[in-house]
């Protein structure tokens, strides 16, 4: 940073990467917060000599700036302080008599960085510095094990592991990947060269990918993949919380496939036909979807309080993965960076080619995106997650909106013609006879109560349903 980019700041508002301190003759106690902030969240310049007061910058300068530099390059180089050892740059600005330091701290990779206990953890939000919560500062430390979790030993062996999603994987790695070598080797080499098998035990990736439910939530609390189809833009202007939610799957094996079958029906897949003349299941917009899918797999942090989930909503998908990027998503883009958080699981991704070997596939997911569609993927996130969006062109919402509208409305009449032949008919009943769920049911039924179509007649045991109008 140069003094006309000092100046810049200066004139500015808010930053979430500049923190000014009056620093006048000494160093002020609140600056180990920013350190810590700064560290831990995207890095950032620390100014003293700079006083803010409501929206103004006012230039103090510093006093004695060759002893103030020392003092705070000492204590963060030092281990007396910081539970690391920070390295830090500084720069001296003149301001006709007046001389304002700068320091720029970068962001550490092994957080989180602290002072004193891990207590005094602090992250950037905004333009300012909070503590971090307790399962902020988990998660970070969770980070440190970056690539290294998954390689962790269950107390399972080959024997625990589903002989199903075993055939199936060799099955498909024959007809996607004929050539690898694996394809000659027997389940227990397979699993070994898959780093699924370690010494004779399974791996926490391997048990993740093949093992059974009831195993995996061993190790695992709460397993699962969260994945929700919802008729709307939001929550609150869809007609029910939900139409689709996906039940719980044995592996990520079996999630993988169940999801990306109701992913592909989501998205514009014109027909393609190949020179074998079957049609073309790569297309650019699948595979950006398919690498999503498989990212949100791979890279999952599978210990964080928070599950993988998936979004579907009428004008986007979401997907959102529990733990941070290794890097800033542009150093990633810029150097195709590649460091899978669950190594085995990428591993076994690999061998049937449902991930690349090189790169994070957000090349793939941004350039394929847009040949179809006219915005590309948006990345966003925190220290504990990050969450990719795929945004639907406005035909297709349009059209999904009236399929929407055209599907709540038989329903609507379905309800009030079971009600007129069956008055004592139950709600559970009406979600069987329809096929839709409980919660489908409820939602439909306040509707057309609301719409003073249908109203209940005596106590909800006993009573019966009375039809006062039509849609």
């Amino acid at each position: 940073m140069d003094k006309k980019e000092l100046i810049e700041k200066l004139e500015d508002i808010e930053w979430e990467d500049f923190e000014v301190k009056g620093a006048k003759s000494e160093i002020p106690k609140n600056s180990w917060e920013t350190v810590s902030a700064f560290s831990n969240t995207a890095g950032g310049w620390l100014i003293f000599g700079v006083k803010k007061k409501g929206k103004k910058y006012f230039v103090l300068g510093v006093e004695n700036p060759e002893k103030i530099e020392q003092d705070f390059i000492g204590v963060l180089k030092g281990e007396q302080k910081f539970n690391k050892r920070i390295s830090v740059k500084c720069k001296k600005f003149n301001f006709g008599d007046k001389i304002v330091l700068g320091f720029y701290i970068p962001v550490y990779e092994n957080k989180p960085v602290f002072f004193g206990t891990p207590k005094n953890t602090f992250i950037r939000t905004g333009s300012g510095d909070q503590r971090a919560t307790s399962e902020e500062i988990d998660a970070m430390f969770r980070e440190q094990a970056f690539s290294s979790r998954d390689k962790g030993l269950t107390k399972f062996t080959f024997e625990d592991l589903d002989a199903k999603t075993i055939r199936d994987y060799r099955i498909y790695m024959k007809n996607f990947n004929p050539d690898h070598k694996y394809n000659t080797f027997t389940e227990k080499k397979l699993l070994e060269k898959l780093n699924v098998i370690i010494d004779g035990r399974v791996s926490v990736g391997g048990l993740l990918f093949f093992g059974k439910e009831d195993d995996i939530s061993k190790v695992i609390t709460d397993f699962r993949v969260d994945y929700l189809e919802v008729a709307g833009i939001s929550y609150s202007d869809a007609p029910m919380r939900y139409t689709y939610r996906l039940s719980e799957e044995e592996n990520l094996f079996r999630f993988y496939f169940s999801i990306i079958e109701r992913l592909l029906k989501k998205i514009d897949i014109p027909f393609k036909m190949t020179e074998s003349g079957f049609a073309s299941e790569n297309q650019p917009q699948v595979v950006a979807i398919r690498e999503a899918l498989v990212n949100l797999l791979m890279h999952s942090d599978y210990f964080s309080t928070l599950k993988p989930r998936i979004r579907v909503f009428t004008d986007r998908i979401e997907f959102m993965n529990p733990g941070a990027l290794p890097k800033d998503f542009k150093v990633i883009m810029k150097e195709d960076f590649s460091q899978p958080r669950n190594p085995v699981l990428a591993r076994i991704f690999r061998a049937i080619k449902l991930s690349e070997n090189a790169g994070s596939g957000f090349d793939k997911m941004f350039s394929g995106w847009k040949t179809q569609y006219s915005k590309k993927p948006v990345v966003g996130g925190d220290l504990d997650y990050y969450k990719i969006v795929f945004y639907l062109d406005k035909k297709i919402v349009e059209k999904s909106l009236e399929t929407t509208q055209k599907t709540t409305q038989k329903t609507t009449q379905k309800i009030l013609e079971l009600v007129r032949e069956s008055p004592m008919v139950t709600r559970r009943e009406l979600a069987s006879f329809i096929g839709i769920s409980d919660e489908g049911i409820k939602f439909h039924i306040a509707n057309l109560k609301r719409k003073g179509l249908l109203k209940r007649v005596g106590p909800d045991k006993g009573g019966c349903w009375e039809v006062v109008g039509d849609e």
